[in-house]
């Protein structure tokens, strides 16, 4: 049964094979994250660790039995009881309902660890997939996202209407 577990200094070395097995895959709805994100890859992991000890962004990995990464489950910008919820799963378990449960875990999580009421979520209009996900985990649309200079839909859940 995959975890999720908490992003730590030692998960380093699997959410960098992880980006990099998946890579193509997430390209094909999001844009690619550059060269410049695996060159520089080091030095961007430790300024994640540093938001996240200090409190602005919570950072989660699914791991697998074996400890290799399923997914990545993220709570940005943590302010006043809201945050903004990112997350990717790999390729090999897409369309199987780990996402959906994984985010519907950090919800309970959100607000058991992080004190959170809100959380936001902004997708393209093309990836329909994770429309889906954030609609059966208890998001609502509320208005439209600009995502890399194009308007796309914002989802919200209200945590402590929907525990």
């Amino acid at each position: 049964m995959p975890k999720l577990k908490r992003l730590h200094a030692g998960h380093a070395p699997v959410v960098l094979a992880f980006e990099l097995e998946n890579r193509a895959y997430f390209a094909a709805s999001v844009p690619d994250r550059g060269d410049d994100f695996f060159d520089k890859f080091t030095g961007r992991y430790g300024a994640l660790l540093a938001e996240q000890e200090a409190g602005i962004c919570a950072f989660y990995l699914l791991v697998a039995k074996d400890g290799s990464v399923l997914g990545r489950f993220n709570l940005y910008d943590l302010e006043n009881g809201t945050a903004e919820l990112g997350y990717r799963v790999a390729q090999h378990v897409a369309g199987r309902g780990v996402a959906t449960e994984t985010v519907r875990e950090l919800c309970r999580l959100a607000v058991a660890r992080h004190g959170l009421r809100t959380l936001r979520a902004g997708t393209s209009r093309e990836n329909v997939a994770s429309q889906r996900v954030l609609i059966k985990a208890g998001f609502v649309l509320v208005d439209p996202a600009d995502l890399g200079g194009k308007s796309d839909p914002w989802y919200q859940r209200d945590l402590v209407l929907q525990r």
